[in-house]
């Protein structure tokens, strides 16, 4: 053996104090020394650790098992502060770009071009850069991912071949090795005109995104494509995961295309027409309002869904109860939510009923629980009885729509 034997009555004897009473006493912080290992004494490391002379008692719990006299210096307040803050990664010349055009519907990134932006910065790896293409402001490019962003004029009302023509010419001057755009509704066809006018082949509906190459289901899902990463693609919704690690430069970048306006147009008048929130299906719908369990005036439910411009959504418990509509569910046994805003009236939330609102990005709660499942899934909470709020919420909207007139 290479550790020697330990001989406990040769410590103790070591360890006795010569008193000279009739009571043998001992140093215990002594034991062990024959084996090398010294005793631990918690009284001298708790008093080591202390910070300061006030009346309250405060410890530095990071110098944890550490003997006295060898206590790390703290550091200042300031400066432990100061190191907790998140760097911003700067990329002065990338070896290439990489191009992101997002729907960012007013001025903000929805969740889908924030996946967008995760699947560039995968393209892009540590020599690249991402450049995030926009019509007008964009609130919040660093944080997603971007590294440069080129601000466009937004273009007046609605004209799809006016953005896609200045798009063309931004994307022109930028000269990326690729440009992605979301497999939305306006991402999708900005993507194939300004595929047409580039003259490229358009990778579409990509699922999985990756350094080596891009995957897209085909044939009704049965096979898989594959396919090198080429320099035009789209990415489908819910696909591909967002940007998390810490925030970018997000720097400016001059226009260098060129803004003319397109000579021959083929649309000569383009509007929206907003669909009736009313008849939208709740897998379609934007802002849903939802009853449950806690909401016995559906008459005054039915006009703060009127007032708030939203679509009529319940819970299971009024659905079998016949008092809402069946197409009206929200949950796992009824209508799984993609929307921006779900606003819970009376709703405790079930465990069903919560899978269905896992997709909505922002989530309003009225409740007399506070310790509802629904009030904890909310961003924004009320902790009173729906049947108060929704007359005060009335009010409220309509002095609102008072003082706009």
């Amino acid at each position: 053996m290479t550790r020697p034997r330990r001989d406990p009555h040769a410590e103790r004897a070591g360890a006795r104090l010569d008193g000279g009473g009739p009571r043998p006493r001992y140093d215990r912080t002594r034991r062990g020394q024959s084996s090398g290992r010294l005793r631990r004494d918690p009284r001298a490391e708790r008093a080591a650790q202390r910070i300061g002379s006030g009346q309250r008692q405060r410890y530095d719990l990071s110098q944890s098992g550490r003997p006295a006299g060898e206590i790390v210096a703290t550091r200042p307040q300031a400066t432990v502060i100061a190191s907790a803050a998140p760097k911003i990664v700067v990329i002065d010349e990338p070896a290439f770009l990489v191009a992101v055009v997002p729907d960012a519907p007013g001025g903000r990134l929805s969740a889908h071009d924030r996946q967008v932006l995760g699947a560039a910065r995968t393209l892009a790896g540590r020599e690249g850069a991402v450049a995030l293409v926009t019509d007008g402001a964009c609130d919040g490019p660093g944080a997603a991912g971007a590294d440069r962003v080129l601000r466009l004029d937004g273009v007046a009302g609605y004209d799809p071949e006016a953005r896609a023509a200045r798009i063309e010419a931004a994307l022109t001057g930028l000269a990326p090795r690729h440009i992605l755009f979301p497999e939305s509704m306006e991402g999708g066809d900005c993507a194939r005109r300004v595929a047409v006018a580039m003259g490229e082949a358009l990778f579409t509906h990509a699922e999985v995104v990756a350094a080596n190459g891009l995957v897209r289901p085909a044939r009704g899902r049965r096979v898989e494509q594959r396919a090198a990463p080429p320099r035009l693609a789209t990415v489908a919704p819910d696909a591909v995961a967002d940007y998390a690690g810490p925030p970018r430069e997000a720097r400016a970048l001059p226009f260098e295309g060129d803004a003319s306006e397109p000579t021959a147009r083929a649309v000569l008048s383009a509007t929206p027409l907003p669909a009736d929130p009313a008849t939208v299906p709740l897998a379609l719908a934007e802002f849903v309002v939802s009853a449950g369990n806690g909401i016995t005036d559906l008459e005054t439910f039915r006009q703060v869904v009127a007032a708030l411009g939203a679509t009529p959504g319940a819970s299971r418990v009024l659905c079998d109860a016949g008092l809402m509509p069946r197409q009206t569910q929200v949950g796992a046994s009824g209508t799984v939510l993609a929307a921006t805003c779900y606003f819970a009236l009376g709703i405790s939330g079930a465990p069903q009923h919560l899978q269905g609102v896992t997709g909505c990005e922002h989530v309003v709660a009225v409740n007399t629980d506070l310790h509802a499942a629904m009030i904890e899934r909310a961003g924004l909470a009320v902790v009173q009885d729906a049947q108060a709020v929704m007359p005060a919420l009335l009010r409220l909207l309509a002095q609102e729509a008072a003082e706009v007139s």
